[in-house]
């Protein structure tokens, strides 16, 4: 008997081992994946920005790291006692002017070298909905406590999003073409924005990102993150206390489905060792004087190595 629905997913033909290099952009859920990735010890750079959660803010990050446009004095501005940009994530907002401006500089380049190099870009979109500045039709990224009267409030159409990611493929592929790009949906709900809203949002969302995978097999591809979420788990179990977020156990559940289908399975027997080391150094004994203890840390060590010997950017 079986209790979901678990939904197919065919596996790669391009999957990611222990040489890829992959860059992670855009929602919290983008930081989730990440964090998985990072904890197996891959090749892994994320969101330099921050969180991002709309694809035109993506798309002008992704934009500026290309085509390695500096940031001036004219993007930021001072509220709250710091100084914040409107295209990246409050995370990165300084006291200082001159220190943000270097850092977002900074991040540029650091943005432009990962994806020269990466072998696979894992795009994770958020909302459809978007904020605009009255004064001047800006779009932003992020609002970071402005007065909500400063903006005004719209939904991205499918036609509109699907310009933006177009024009994302395209600014990789002219630096990279060999990068693949995997696009997936947060299963993240935003219902602050309203329930029928958020799944308006979502639908613009999977319409488009479908629309350029459909044009452009051979560089686009989609990972169903969303679908595992409403589908495979459809139960408040898997949600965090917060009940919008997804809980540890989903995260665990997609990451799984995302291995199973997008890492090479010759990354395997590497994965496990890494996750042994990882439990060992997590392992707290309550004799650390012990011999036993001296004899487990003595073979973590030479575990450790052993890994590092096959793989050399690989640290505990």
């Amino acid at each position: 008997m079986h209790f979901t629905t678990p939904i197919p997913i065919l596996k790669s033909n391009h999957p990611i081992d222990y040489h890829s290099k992959i860059v992670s952009l855009g929602s919290c859920f983008a930081v989730n994946m990440a964090e998985k990735l990072d904890y197996f010890k891959f090749q892994n750079a994320v969101n330099p920005f921050g969180i991002l959660f709309h694809p035109l803010a993506l798309n002008k990050m992704i934009r500026k790291a290309v085509l390695q446009e500096q940031f001036t004095e004219s993007a930021v501005f001072f509220h709250n006692e710091r100084w914040h940009c409107f295209d990246v994530h409050s995370d990165l907002s300084r006291a200082s002017k001159d220190e943000f401006l270097e850092l977002l500089n900074s991040n540029v380049k650091l943005l432009y070298e990962a994806i020269v190099g990466c072998s696979h870009l894992i795009i994770t979109l958020g909302t459809s909905w978007v904020y605009r500045k009255v004064e001047n039709g800006q779009l932003v990224a992020n609002c970071h406590k402005v007065p909500q009267k400063e903006f005004k409030k719209m939904l991205l159409s499918v036609e509109e999003i699907t310009q933006g990611l177009e024009e994302m493929i395209k600014l990789v592929s002219s630096i990279n073409p060999e990068a693949k790009i995997i696009f997936t949906i947060s299963p993240v709900r935003h219902i602050k924005d309203g329930f029928v809203e958020n799944q308006w949002s979502k639908a613009n969302l999977i319409s488009a990102v479908h629309q350029v995978r459909t044009q452009q097999p051979e560089i686009a591809y989609y990972f169903p993150s969303y679908e595992i979420m409403m589908d495979e788990l459809r139960d408040y179990r898997f949600y965090a206390e917060d009940m919008i977020h997804p809980s540890a156990t989903a995260i665990d559940y997609i990451w799984k489905r995302f291995a199973e289908t997008w890492v090479a399975e010759s990354a395997f027997s590497m994965m496990q060792e890494v996750e042994r080391i990882q439990r060992g150094l997590a392992h707290r004994s309550f004799h650390s004087d012990s011999e036993q203890h001296r004899k487990f840390l003595e073979g973590l060590h030479n575990s450790i190595q052993a890994v590092q010997y096959q793989f050399p950017f690989i640290r505990f």
